[in-house]
């Protein structure tokens, strides 16, 4: 079963926490066993999975990753995001989560976030749920 997850960014870097979306979906779809893959189909924004309990390790991720790539640096691309092709291809464009007993079988600090690199924008994000029922 696919789904499109609808993602508004309100800066130009941010990794939002979308656990909740996700998992309310994964429940909504009924899929007691499977897979939940989701895909960004962006070329500077990403998705991946960390800790949710603590807002700061997003903050140091996304501080990190300035240190290491950043906005201005010695780019041949010219429309002045090439920082966030790089970041997005560092962070990767998908994920798979186990589904068991209808829940995203993720570990006791784990979230699953989309990251932004070059908001403001409306993104896309495909959910697909395979059963394996």
């Amino acid at each position: 079963m696919s789904h499109l997850l609808k993602i508004s960014t309100q800066k130009r870097s941010k990794m939002l926490d979308i656990t909740v979306q996700v998992q309310a979906e994964v429940k909504k779809q009924d899929i007691k066993q499977g897979l939940c893959i989701l895909y960004c189909p962006h070329t500077t924004a990403g998705v991946t999975i960390n800790e949710n309990a603590d807002p700061s390790v997003r903050q140091d991720i996304l501080a990190q990753l300035e240190k290491l790539v950043p906005l201005k640096g010695d780019y041949s691309h010219l429309e002045g995001n090439a920082d966030a092709h790089i970041k997005a291809s560092i962070m990767g464009s998908s994920v798979t989560v186990i589904i068991e007993e209808s829940r995203l079988k993720l570990g006791t600090w784990q979230g699953i976030f989309f990251c932004e690199f070059d908001g403001p924008r409306q993104r896309k994000l495909f959910m697909n749920i395979i059963a394996a029922d």
